[in-house]
């Protein structure tokens, strides 16, 4: 199966919460997950990274860190730390909506089935779940 690399971001807001959106189309329509997309030919995944999150939520970002990847279908996705740079929150392009989830939020999230698969386990492994 030939896979499609794929960034996804990691941001947190001052409070320590985690920005999510909620997927307008497959994969993972209707559920909500980390912001993020293909990377295009040509485009290195800081590019890409920057572009997806501007794309779905709005939101200027700063890629900081690599955190991990994961490999979802033929998905292969590789996550990043970033930080809100400029911009205001808005959903577009392929995100029915976003978000600032908190630790107990993301967790209801998760028990009602509402999230990507493997999204609240992958985020726990990281260390990387909204601090309160």
């Amino acid at each position: 199966m030939v896979t499609q690399r794929c960034v996804g971001g990691i941001v947190f807001d001052a409070d320590g919460r985690l920005l999510l959106v909620l997927r307008g189309h497959a994969p993972s329509q209707g559920l909500w997950s980390l912001p993020g997309g293909r990377v295009e030919v040509g485009e290195t995944d800081a590019e890409a990274v920057v572009r997806e999150l501007a794309e779905e939520t709005g939101l200027a970002v700063r890629p900081d860190r690599y955190v991990g990847h994961v490999t979802r279908g033929r998905y292969d996705i590789h996550d990043y730390a970033c930080t809100v740079v400029g911009g205001s929150l808005d959903p577009g392009d392929d995100a029915a909506d976003a978000r600032w989830a908190t630790r107990a939020e993301l967790a209801e999230l998760h028990r009602a089935g509402l999230l990507s698969e493997g999204l609240f386990e992958t985020l726990h492994d990281w260390d990387a779940l909204p601090r309160h």
